[in-house]
């Protein structure tokens, strides 16, 4: 790597990216990790491509010239959908991670081919996760229950994990894949991971939840090793917004960070 310690930049809307920064604390070492959390234009998922992508492009620059990053990861499944093909073409140097649902995975885990999927409706609509889905789903018996969800990344950010409002949206997109026989869920917003405990409740049966945080910390190592990154030594978190954040929830997510100034 060019830098003696590997850099890394991550953003999302908002601190639903922080389950990504949790996964990689527990696998990349040697590295400083940069978060910006959008929260002045969260949500994403309910913006438009073109708004989606200029968000992506000013924080990606914001990234690259402040703190010469290495990485750079889209923590964010909208973000993904709209914005790594422009970010690759514009910055062919950078090691350039996305996220999208983890439709793989669960066709693998899913005993009953029933599959929820909750995502941004952005997410849902987007030509990358159409085609992801034609292609997985090719020839196989599998039957995915789409649902997106208005409103959950704003509950989630204001800290409401386990309200009575929040339970109550969740059961009203759930019940219809308990009834249905779904025995697997793919999150496809790294938010949703904050209200899992929820949905097992919900769900109240034997249930796969696919996340997609891990499977970024491991690609995200082998792709830096290929590269000479040596993992080891000490990790550093830093983060900073765009706008206010719940610090409450930032602190029961990662203990250990730098708060840096606002954007």
């Amino acid at each position: 790597m060019k830098n003696e310690k590997l850099k890394i930049g991550i953003f999302d809307s908002g601190l639903g990216g922080l389950t990504v920064v949790k996964a990689l604390s527990q696998v990349i070492k040697g590295a400083d990790i940069f978060y910006i959390a959008d929260t002045k234009n969260a949500p994403y998922g309910e913006k438009t491509p073109k708004l989606i992508l200029q968000y992506s492009l000013d924080i990606t620059k914001h990234l690259i010239d402040t703190y010469h990053i290495d990485v750079l990861i889209l923590a964010c499944n909208t973000a993904t959908a709209f914005a790594i093909k422009v970010l690759r073409k514009r910055h062919p140097k950078l090691i350039i991670i996305g996220t999208e649902p983890g439709i793989k995975p669960a066709i693998c885990l899913s005993k009953t081919g029933n599959i929820g999927v909750l995502a941004t409706p952005a997410t849902l609509n987007a030509d990358k996760y159409l085609h992801l889905v034609q292609m997985l789903s090719q020839g196989k018996n599998v039957k995915l229950y789409e649902q997106d969800c208005p409103g959950l990344v704003e509950q989630i950010e204001k800290g409401e994990v386990r309200s009575y409002k929040t339970k109550k949206m969740l059961e009203k997109w759930l019940t219809p894949m308990k009834n249905s026989g779904v025995d697997t869920i793919v999150l496809g917003c790294t938010h949703y991971p904050l209200v899992t405990e929820l949905i097992e409740e919900i769900m109240s049966c034997e249930l796969n939840i696919v996340e997609t945080g891990e499977a970024i910390a491991k690609h995200l190592l082998v792709r830096s090793q290929e590269d000479g990154h040596i993992n080891d030594g000490t990790l550093t978190i830093n983060i900073e917004s765009t706008d206010s954040i719940n610090m409450e929830l930032v602190n029961s997510m990662i203990p250990n960070y730098t708060l840096l100034y606002s954007l």
